[in-house]
Formats: C-alpha cells, sequence, structure tokens
C-alpha cells in the first residue's frame, strides 16, 4: 500500500463494482469491498482476481495480483466501511435500494466521510436528498471496464460542498483518470446527455429505413469512433473548421429527431427478454462462442486503447510544445 492512501469503501459487486474495486486496487488504496447481494461474495474475488491478473500481462502494474488483493477486504459487514473516508456505491439503479443501502452506509461512516454514487440515470440532487448530510454526496460516474477507462465524472448536487467535490477531482487523477468535475446537476450528466442524443437519432434512422443497424455501426465505428479517442466534439470542430458546422447546423438541426418515447426496436428486444451479448439476444444475435469471444474481444480491446489514448492526452500539443 502507498503511503498517504486513503482507505475505499464499494458497496455493490456486480460489474462495475468488481472493475471499480481493482482501479482503486491498482492506484495503492485499500478497499473495503461490500457485498449486498449474497451471490457476490462468490464471484467478486474471482472477477477483480482476473482484471489484476491481464493488468499485469498488459503492463499496467508490476505486483501480482496477491499483492493488490493484500489491501482488498470482501464482506457483507457495513460495519467494516468505519475507517473508510470514502465510499461508493454501485447498486441498481432503484431509489428505494440506494435509500437504504445509504442508510446502512451513514450508520458506520465518519462525518467527514464521502459519500457517492456510480448513477448513471438518476439526478444527485435527488439521491442526496436520500441522506443525512447531503453536502458530502456526489456522482462518481464511471466507465466500464473502470480499471482501463480515463473516463469519470465527478457531479455536484445542488447541495453539494463543491470544495469538496474539488477533492475528488484531484484525487480521481490518481487513478488515472482524466476526470471532468460537473458543477451543475443535470440528468444524465454530460456523456450520457452527448450519447443518447446519438442513440436516439441512430433509432431512428434504422426504425425508417434510413440504414440497417449494420450500416449505423460502420458509420460509427469509421467515422466518430476514429477520432473521438483523440479529442472531443469541440476540439473536433476546432481541427476540421468551424465554420463547416455552422453552415451544417443551419439546415441539418431542425431535421434530426427529436421524440421522447422509447424507441420500439429496443422496446422488443427488451420485452422479449434479450439483453445482448449476455444471453446472446440483442440488436444482433449470439452463438454463446461468439457471446464468449466478443466479451474476450472487448476486454483485449480496453487494453489496446487505453495504450493508444496514453500516448495522446488531453495536453498532448502543450507538452510536446515544452518539450521543443
Amino acid at each position: 500500500m502507498e503511503a498517504g492512501k486513503i482507505q475505499i469503501g464499494v458497496v455493490g459487486l456486480g460489474l462495475m463494482g468488481c472493475s471499480i474495486a481493482t482501479c482503486l486496487l491498482m492506484s495503492g488504496h485499500p478497499v473495503v469491498a461490500i457485498a449486498p447481494i449474497p451471490m457476490d461474495m462468490e464471484t467478486a474475488e474471482l472477477r477483480i482476481r482476473k482484471h489484476l491478473n491481464k493488468a499485469k500481462e498488459e503492463g499496467l502494474v508490476t505486483e501480482t495480483a496477491e499483492f493488490y488483493l493484500g489491501n482488498l477486504m470482501i464482506s457483507e459487514e457495513y460495519g467494516n466501511l468505519k475507517l473508510c473516508q470514502l465510499v461508493i456505491e454501485c447498486t441498481i439503479e432503484n431509489e428505494e435500494i440506494k435509500r437504504s443501502v445509504y442508510g446502512k452506509i451513514e450508520a458506520e461512516i465518519g462525518e467527514d466521510a464521502l459519500l457517492t454514487s456510480n448513477t448513471s440515470a438518476i439526478p444527485i440532487s435527488m439521491l442526496q436528498k436520500l441522506t443525512q448530510k447531503p453536502d458530502r454526496f456526489f456522482g462518481l460516474h464511471w466507465a466500464e471496464p473502470s480499471h482501463t477507462t480515463r473516463f469519470l465524472e465527478i457531479i455536484c448536487g445542488d447541495q453539494s460542498n463543491i470544495t469538496k467535490g474539488e477533492y475528488l477531482y484531484e484525487l480521481s487523477h490518481g487513478w488515472g483518470k482524466e476526470p471532468t468535475l460537473v458543477r451543475k446537476d443535470i440528468r444524465g450528466f454530460i456523456a450520457n446527455r452527448l450519447m443518447y442524443a446519438m442513440y436516439r437519432e441512430a433509432f431512428y434512422l434504422v426504425e425508417n429505413g434510413y440504414a440497417t443497424v449494420e450500416d449505423v455501426d460502420r458509420a460509427c465505428r469509421n467515422n466518430t469512433g476514429y477520432w473521438m479517442t483523440l479529442v472531443g466534439v469541440f476540439g473536433w470542430m476546432d481541427l476540421t473548421g468551424v465554420p463547416a458546422y455552422h453552415n451544417v447546423m443551419k439546415d441539418l438541426n431542425a431535421t434530426l429527431y427529436n421524440g421522447t418515447e422509447v424507441p420500439k426496436l429496443i422496446d422488443d428486444i427488451v420485452k422479449s427478454g434479450g439483453k445482448g451479448v449476455s444471453n446472446g439476444r440483442g440488436f444482433y444475435q449470439y452463438s454463446p462462442e461468439e457471446a464468449k469471444l466478443w466479451e474476450k474481444t472487448f476486454a483485449d480491446f480496453s487494453y489496446e486503447i487505453r495504450k493508444l489514448a496514453l500516448k495522446y492526452p488531453a495536453d498532448v500539443v502543450k507538452a510536446k510544445l515544452k518539450i521543443k
């Protein structure tokens, strides 16, 4: 354990909870991982160990999985959170479940400890009303797999203490993140609002016969996905000429789909029991062998894209200028 690293709690040990715990362990933090669902007691360590083994294989860490697992406690007892200075809740998107979990957490943690949620769907200003001390409550919105991606959003609710949010912003740089501090709460935060606007238009194009699912995915992979690891939307417009986008927006914006209903295409899939790769039924169909290989391919890709992305951090040009 690195000197001075605070102890952090992770409550909820599904796929994302385990990758968040892995990220924190890799960053030198002692981690107390609480399993609200008993089944997670059986699967969490295996998942985290697998992540750590792969991280060493890919050169993200130098120590063995056992070294990092020595800083991990997995338990069903919330009392083990007593010494945690930060707790990250990773339970399902259900307010009543979260209310219950927050009550159990706050009964144990210290007055100065911070409480955060990995929610991507519920506004932080709503969730902090479920807590005893809303000023110490924030959103910490991660991307899966959390131990390889640079993404992290720190979201302040209406009652959050901005100074504590700035502390989380500084702290998260030590987790290998390029974080964003969202100082004013809005449903979906930043990344999801951008992505869901794109998802909505994708459904519109498919459902109205302009393109197939395969066509839309191919366009995304070879255009939007081609540059987004380097720059964001505003940086891209700067690189490729701002006036051109201004001209396009004058005519295009009025034609973009702005419906508020859930698209029929996804509604039909979910109502028929489709979950995607996890059960072989989604926008594409997968055999068991294909599903397993897609999961492995995604894991491999997350490490490869990380290597490329780290060559191009947000300040890449400023750093090159300093070298000159």
